[in-house]
């Protein structure tokens, strides 16, 4: 296949920074990674950088894509997926290992590799294992290519439900109740593992929610209402993390509130309050992303419950060792105390998402937010800081 329309490395000295969009992936997110990429490519300033969509395959091969965010979108309720994307289908783009070179190569079966230019910055809106977990990080950290968002330690942590947990209850942050069953536990005696969910259930009480301790997007989440859907909501879980977390229902309000990194420091927006949706047993995947159940912004809380949420988003920033990006999602409980649920280090990143909706109401529109965040990361350097 013939390379000649690919990106051609830059022979001026002068140039604008390059940024490469890394989406898609193996998890379960892939396609709401997609339409994340797409919303970021439509925002991205042209005037000031360069930039390189690369979209990752769900069988894991890195492919060069079109440049069409108009392609990126949810269409008859389906999100879109890279293979629909790839401008070359038969060959790989590879990031470079070695720290002095930046340089991209496009890689053909029986073809010379070709040089697509430097890259200066990654912008990864991958979602899930394999690209929110650390692993990407990792590469990225490897290779001495800066990136937007949080490095290794705090995106694995943010990931596995279980060590956020640890995490946060370690620097006095209060979570919920919940119980941890790992893939050991499971496969060498189901009947006890069993028992000890039956057991937290009598201590809090029923519904609880069954959901995998590494995945988002409310993906593979089961709110079970007795013991009778106990065995399909832990199947359900475990097709997408052989471990899984179980945690009590809290009784209260859902409010979420972003952080983002500046100059100075992160500061955390306005809150959002998302109410019960009608359709749906809670907030789950379908109600985020197909049926685009609206939250409220900025949440109507008092100024002091805004001031201490605010507060607590930061803390939790602070507490997993975050950069770049986080929101921050709270449970305020009928007694009227802040319970935190869990933090994403790449959160849903669309105009209509959550965390560009709560900035906007902050006064930072969406493309401010992307130059934020492309500015910040082009200011970190990689390795130990």
């Amino acid at each position: 296949m013939s390379t000649e329309n690919l990106p051609q490395s830059p022979e001026q000295p002068s140039r604008k920074p390059r940024v490469a969009v890394v989406f898609g992936g193996r998890s379960s997110e892939h396609g709401i990674s997609v339409v994340t990429a797409g919303a970021v490519l439509k925002a991205i300033d042209r005037s000031k950088y360069d930039v390189m969509p690369i979209g990752i395959t769900p069988d894991g091969r890195w492919a060069l894509t079109v440049d069409e965010p108009d392609r990126m979108t949810i269409s008859d309720r389906r999100t879109p997926s890279v293979d629909q994307l790839a401008e070359l289908t038969e060959g790989s783009v590879v990031l470079p290992v070695d720290p002095a070179s930046r340089e991209v190569v496009y890689s053909e079966p029986g073809s010379v590799p070709k040089a697509l230019g430097e890259v200066d910055v990654v912008f990864p809106v991958l979602h899930g294992p394999y690209g929110e977990d650390g692993t990407l990080q990792g590469l990225l950290e490897l290779s001495g290519v800066p990136y937007v968002g949080s490095g290794v330690l705090a995106s694995a942590v943010g990931q596995d439900k279980e060590y956020m947990k640890r995490v946060f209850t370690s620097f006095g942050l209060k979570v919920g109740p919940y119980l941890v069953i790992r893939p050991r536990q499971w496969e060498q005696d189901e009947s006890a593992a069993r028992k000890r969910i039956v057991d937290f259930a009598g201590e809090h009480g029923w519904p609880l929610f069954v959901k995998p301790a590494r995945a988002g997007s409310s993906i593979g989440i089961t709110k079970v209402e007795g013991p009778a859907g106990l065995d399909e909501a832990i199947a359900e879980a475990r097709r997408h993390d052989p471990k899984f977390l179980v945690e009590a229902a809290l009784r209260g309000r859902e409010i979420e509130c972003g952080v983002l990194e500046f100059e100075d420091g992160p500061r955390a927006s306005l809150p959002a309050e998302i109410p019960p949706p009608d359709a749906h047993a809670y907030y789950d995947f379908e109600a985020k992303y197909i049926d685009s159940t609206p939250g409220v912004v900025p949440a109507p809380l008092t100024d002091e419950e805004t001031a201490e949420v605010r507060r607590l988003a930061v803390e939790a920033f602070d507490a997993a060792s975050c950069e770049g990006l986080v929101r921050a999602d709270f449970f305020l409980t009928e007694e009227g105390e802040f319970v935190i649920n869990e933090i994403n280090t790449m959160p849903g990143f669309t105009p209509i998402s959550m965390y560009p909706q709560m900035w906007q109401a902050t006064g930072v529109g969406y493309p401010e937010l992307v130059d934020l965040l492309v500015r910040a990361a082009l200011r970190r350097s990689t390795g130990l800081r």
